[in-house]
């Protein structure tokens, strides 16, 4: 009879604390997905929820068992003191420091996925540098206060729910006291491995974030699963080499071997190269590209549509990325990013020959333009790492024009910063190699006052900054095509990535929210068309090389695009699998199997040459 009240009284009372915790994850997961039902919309739920409740269980208690494993282990220490005042006071601390972690990461991941399609990771904080950082959660919060409102209500409601389970000690004698709560203890531990790995026995592994895709009908929708602190923790010290060899390295070099052998041709073209990669610019907010989107005639980018119809397009490129950072080594060294961006990993400081190095090398002056500050998302960093030589920041700007061309939160407005562009680039050496990343078309999307009224709203919050920089683009070219080196240049757009912000359906698919602008366009006119065949971020690189009848060998992940025309392909990592893309379907890759014989080889062999060059620190030849 002791041990019964004994239990009720202890045992118990932590597992009706821990009930709250559960409350309180349950209800945060529900917001997350009103607040995302566009992009995680359950359309049987019938068919769908069973699994999702199943998976959700599962990382529910992993994430609940990392996040109060301070508070289980001190509530159940099997001595008496655990029963004074002060000694609860201490639980009652370590609780709802759990409590508050729980509602800040997750709400913080509720507004995030909305613009990066992904939960918050280990990856945010290591490259979050911005100074403005602090400037852009404040304006998040505004647009959000009935988040905050939400948040502080769910840690009050914990805190009173907690202080109404009272805990009262039962005395016991001293060898039945020890005994049982030993017991209990070692019991409630052997719980949390348990529920730290996701399972028992050995053919289990510890569970990790792309455990939740078996639990979806779509990638994507796993992410309904996932939650945080797990997502955070389960990305720490992740190790870049830990993969599945399905070949031998003999087999691997004769099924993929990212060796280009360069042109025939003994003479390289002398051409300019100005690569301009733009932020956020899905292939939707193209009226162009898209005429069945925008009835009303409304465009967005009506100066690069003008450039488009005079160049060439590639209807179907994918982005290797999700985020700004993917995009660089991508477009400037050939070379993806898949569960970590490649910038951030140590195999990044590898040598690498990238965009600036082999233009360089043949004699073509490289600069790199960022409107934001120098140290800012590693841009700068990772383009010396490509071979740049010469940098144009905000800094650089304001120097020559003031401080009064700030937007605010990222940097100097495209509008200003392209102009300074196209008369700094009058100090380049032909042939030069000119990089720019444009910014003001990046959340929280605002743009200059004077302009609110007359650009087009557009569809979403995004696409009345991407008509701004369009405008800004147009005002560029105005200042270039009256240089000497313009007509002789060759231009390429391309987005980093889709923008968070995604209006037509078929876009918020896996494909879709991959789907991005890239064209080609030169002054007279010698590259013109529009091809439908599959194609990449690191395919820029190759293509841009074959064009220029660049002839030595050189390291590549992607091909030329005009040259390789055999076994078209895109791929990408959506947060929990491989996506791979080919001119007729996408398949889903889970490192184990497709279901498709010829395509799990072809995947299997480019995701194992990755992670072999990733082991060796190898992205160069001999």
């Amino acid at each position: 009879m002791k041990i019964s009240i004994f239990l009720k009284n202890d045992l118990v009372t932590l597992l009706f604390r821990l009930l709250i915790a559960i409350v309180v994850v349950w209800i945060l997961r529900c917001i997350f997905y009103v607040y995302n039902t566009d992009l995680l919309h359950i359309e049987n739920w019938k068919s769908e929820l069973p699994s999702l409740l199943k998976g959700s269980f599962i990382l529910d208690a992993s994430n609940l068992a990392f996040t109060f494993s301070l508070f289980v282990v001190l509530s159940l220490l099997p001595f008496k003191f655990r029963s004074k005042k002060t000694y609860q006071t201490i639980l009652f601390v370590c609780f709802m420091l759990g409590i508050i972690v729980l509602v800040i990461l997750n709400l913080a991941d509720t507004i995030y996925f909305h613009y990066a399609s992904k939960r918050i990771t280990i990856d945010e904080f290591t490259y979050s540098e911005n100074d403005n950082t602090p400037l852009i959660l404040l304006k998040s919060m505004g647009e959000n206060w009935y988040l905050l409102l939400i948040g502080i209500g769910l840690i009050i409601g914990a805190v009173w729910t907690y202080r109404k389970i009272k805990y009262n000690a039962t005395p016991l004698k001293k060898w039945i006291y020890y005994t049982v709560n030993s017991l209990i203890f070692l019991i409630a531990l052997g719980v949390a491995v348990v529920a730290v790995r996701g399972g028992v026995g050995r053919a289990i592994r510890p569970i990790t974030l792309s455990n939740a895709a078996q639990f979806a009908e779509s990638p994507i929708k796993s992410y309904i699963v996932l939650n945080n602190p797990f997502c955070i923790i389960k990305t720490l010290n992740k190790d870049q080499t830990d993969y599945t060899r399905y070949f031998s390295e003999p087999e691997l070099d004769s099924l993929y071997y990212p060796v280009h052998r360069g042109s025939d041709k003994q003479n390289m073209k002398r051409e300019n190269v100005v690569i301009f990669i733009l932020e956020s610019f899905s292939y939707e907010h193209s009226a162009y590209l898209n005429p069945a989107l925008y009835p009303d005639g409304v465009k967005y980018t009506p100066f690069l549509d003008s450039l488009m119809q005079q160049g060439f397009i590639f209807d179907k490129c994918y982005a290797n990325g999700k985020k700004s950072i993917d995009a660089l080594p991508s477009v400037l060294v050939s070379i993806p990013s898949f569960k970590t961006p490649f910038a951030l990993t140590q195999q990044a400081l590898s040598p690498l020959n990238g965009f600036g190095t082999l233009l360089g090398n043949e004699g073509w002056d490289s600069w790199f333009f960022n409107g934001s500050e120098r140290r800012s998302m590693g841009f700068v960093a990772f383009a010396k790492s490509a071979g740049y030589k010469n940098f144009r920041t905000r800094e650089d700007y304001e120097k020559k024009h003031g401080t009064d061309d700030s937007d605010g939160y990222w940097g100097i407005w495209d509008e200003q910063f392209l102009q300074y562009m196209a008369h700094e680039l009058g100090n380049a050496k032909e042939p030069f190699l000119t990089t720019t990343f444009t910014l003001s078309s990046h959340h929280p999307f605002v743009i200059p006052d004077k302009y609110k009224n007359i650009l087009p709203k557009g569809k979403t919050k995004a696409q009345q900054c991407v008509a701004y920089t369009d405008m800004a683009l147009r005002k560029f070219f105005q200042i270039a095509q009256e240089k000497d080196w313009y007509k002789n240049t060759l231009f390429v757009f391309v987005a980093d990535h889709v923008s968070p912000e995604v209006y037509a359906p078929e876009n918020k698919t896996g494909i879709g929210n991959s789907h991005i602008m890239y064209f080609l366009y030169t002054p007279d006119g010698s590259i013109q068309g529009r091809d439908a065949t599959v194609t990449q971020q690191i395919d820029i690189m190759p293509t841009v090389l074959g064009l220029l009848d660049y002839n030595k060998p050189y390291f590549a992940f992607g091909k030329d695009y005009f040259g390789e025309q055999s076994d078209n392909f895109a791929i990408n990592y959506n947060g929990s699998a491989f996506q791979w893309i080919t001119d007729s379907t996408n398949y889903i890759f889970d490192e184990k199997t497709t279901g498709n014989p010829v395509v799990d080889q072809k995947v299997k062999a480019f995701v194992q040459r990755y992670y072999l060059q990733m082991e060796k620190r190898k992205f160069t030849l001999e």
